[in-house]
């Protein structure tokens, strides 16, 4: 298996490499794969945010509805873990779906301090919607490679999300959202507090 995918990795860069000599690309050869990506990483979350806006939706929203559904009946606090988030931050974006109906508190009956999370029936709507977006967004985005590279990519970029100590299905994006401000611009997460 190993030297299969050794042999499919090497056509898909023969591949490239002569698409670049003959013009195909413009690119140099000596690309670094580590920039290539975070190249692709950047613009495929920027095309996924573009494709998610007729919803009225940011990529943030749509992963905290998948990671919301996923794990029905967790408390705030579990999720917000779970995503990496700074608390308050993900209790403003909670706030935010509950307004759209999308998202609904339940109370904790062992605990009235705690608020457990499920989506609405609109809630899995909007997710069945997103799911379309998100298929969408990656075969446009991978129509250049096959399915057996498809899976190849898929496998390499998982070997080194593991060895990086990535959350599986979250995006590090998360951990560097910001609390909202409160009136004076201070916020309860400042570490200055």
């Amino acid at each position: 298996m190993m030297f299969r995918c050794y042999d499919i990795w090497t056509m898909a860069v023969r591949r490239s490499s002569k698409d670049a000599h003959s013009g195909g690309t413009g690119r140099p050869q000596s690309v670094s794969p580590a920039f290539l990506v975070a190249q692709v990483g950047a613009h495929a979350a920027a095309k996924f945010a573009e494709r998610l806006s007729p919803l009225g939706l940011t990529p943030a929203h749509a992963g905290a509805l998948r990671i919301i559904n996923a794990s029905a009946g967790s408390s705030q606090q579990d999720v917000a873990e779970r995503l990496g988030m700074f608390p308050s931050r993900f209790v403003a974006l909670v706030d935010e779906l509950q307004e759209r109906g999308l998202v609904q508190r339940l109370e904790n009956s062992r605990d009235r301090r705690v608020y457990l999370l499920q989506l609405t029936a609109r809630g899995k709507q909007i997710l069945q919607s997103i799911g379309r977006v998100a298929r969408e967004h990656q075969d446009a985005l991978l129509t250049v490679l096959n399915q057996e590279e498809q899976r190849l990519l898929a496998s390499l970029l998982m070997r080194v999300a593991d060895q990086q100590g990535l959350q599986p299905g979250v995006h590090p994006g998360f951990a560097r959202l910001r609390p909202p401000a409160n009136r004076v611009g201070i916020t309860a997460d400042d570490p200055k507090l």
